[in-house]
């Protein structure tokens, strides 16, 4: 039973193994696996929260979890904001099989497969290679004050190849990864490596494009990174509740197009996959934008007891930290037109594709992404490859810019970092055509 004073808390526990491969230039610099074992527990007191965080931490030892309650309880008492949690409902999602289990495949055979990939990068014109892998097993358990308890073992994979040409000063790269949930995927994936290294040398001949306002296509990856860091950051309920979000007090109201929904689904077999949340909740698909209104924001179950407006499941946590507000699968959600008709209704403008990261503030609502290439669009083809070329502008205007949204929706994977975490996410969209667009580039009138 928890100590007099505590009115809730929970113990989280993550034993993990992580493996990472690093191969620079051809040489392998690193390979190896290393383990931990850490928890936290959380205590919430007469008026806020207590965290303590351990390694090693027997949670069935009556004696540590007392004294470890004794210490959050102390914690919590000198805290000074009020904190109330919503009810939730408990449970937990069965996590989706895995093809090929990556911890049955000695790390000698991973180490070779992925340097057959760097290899595959390294093309006439390339000057360098990078190639790495990693791999996490969790085990996770997670029980509460209220009687909720939950575990489950997940183990999240992936790689990436980065291929560096240069030219007469000019430096131009191409990148590859794939992150997945469901097995090992590094075999047969030379062809990614040398298109990552073919691409790195068409850029060095491609020109940088003139840079204003016109209409731009944003590819699957692009649009998706949008969602993500320029609409579903901004719907995070802590950054909300601070007064950090150009969504707050927008509730209900259209800020897109009829066509436009975006969601964050933990519950998809990508690679942002929840089967429970950090605070042991159900996790549920969450239209944040729903036929272009504001729909809802994502919640732990403190913002949403201060909030409302939407559900919780949404709070996620790194090994030995306590949980925030987090996406996990953000989308754009498929439209009706075709990706034929998108570039035809575009007419003269440009495509733009991949993601070399940017900027977003969310609470002044602006943004600036950088793409990896594109492409001029003449009537409504495809014509020459830029490069250097980037989005900018303000997340509400652009919404309201979105004039058509493809059916071709694909999710990519990676990594998102927030109050100094880092979580494995998945974005996606499918191909959509912006008006107005405000591109940026350094090419002559």
């Amino acid at each position: 039973m928890p100590l007099p004073g505590i009115r809730y808390c929970d113990i989280r526990r993550v034993r993990a193994a992580s493996t990472h491969i690093d191969i620079d230039n051809g040489v392998v610099e690193s390979a190896g696996t290393s383990f931990s074992d850490s928890s936290v527990i959380r205590v919430l007191g007469p008026r806020g929260w207590g965290v303590v965080a351990l390694d090693h931490f027997d949670p069935a030892s009556a004696k540590d979890r007392h004294a470890v309650l004794e210490r959050g309880l102390a914690l919590a008492r000198i805290t000074e904001r009020e904190v109330d949690l919503a009810p939730a409902p408990s449970g937990i999602r069965p996590v989706p099989p895995l093809r090929e289990d990556p911890r049955t495949v000695s790390l000698e055979e991973k180490t070779g497969l992925l340097s057959a990939i760097a290899a595959a990068a390294r093309v006439e014109g390339v000057t360098s290679t990078r190639a790495q892998y990693t791999e996490r097993a969790e085990e996770v358990s997670f029980s509460d004050s209220s009687g909720h308890e939950a575990g489950y073992g997940v183990v999240r994979s992936g790689f990436s190849v980065l291929a560096v040409a240069s030219r007469n000063g000019v430096v131009q790269m191409g990148r590859e990864s794939r992150h997945t949930l469901t097995g090992l995927n590094l075999r047969h994936q030379e062809a990614l490596g040398r298109e990552a290294g073919e691409r790195a040398v068409a850029l060095l001949s491609a020109p940088v494009p003139r840079g204003g306002r016109m209409r731009a296509v944003l590819d699957p990856e692009l649009a998706g990174v949008f969602a993500h860091e320029a609409v579903g950051h901004a719907s995070e309920g802590d950054l909300v509740l601070e007064g950090s979000s150009v969504l707050q007090g927008k509730m209900g109201e259209r800020i897109g197009a009829e066509t436009l929904t975006i969601v964050d689904d933990p519950t998809l077999p990508e690679f942002g996959f929840e089967p429970v949340d950090a605070e042991g909740v159900l996790p549920a698909r969450t239209e944040i934008i729903s036929r272009g209104r504001v729909a809802a924001y994502l919640h732990t179950r403190e913002t949403l007891a201060a909030l409302g407006n939407g559900v919780p499941g949404h709070a996620r946590a790194m090994e030995g930290d306590a949980p925030i507000v987090r996406m996990s699968n953000t989308f754009i959600e498929n439209g009706d037109a075709s990706y034929d008709e998108i570039l035809e209704e575009c007419g003269e403008g440009i495509l733009l594709i991949g993601s070399r990261g940017g900027q977003v503030d969310p609470g002044r609502g602006v943004f600036q992404f950088n793409a990896e290439y594109g492409y001029r669009l003449e009537k409504g083809s495809i014509a020459g490859m830029v490069r250097d070329v980037s989005l900018s502008g303000e997340i509400l205007a652009t919404l309201h810019d979105i004039v058509l949204v493809g059916n071709n929706r694909a999710m990519h994977q990676g990594f998102c970092g927030k109050g100094g975490q880092s979580v494995p996410v998945s974005d996606g969209a499918p191909h959509i055509l912006l008006d107005r667009a405000v591109v940026g580039g350094g090419g002559a009138d």
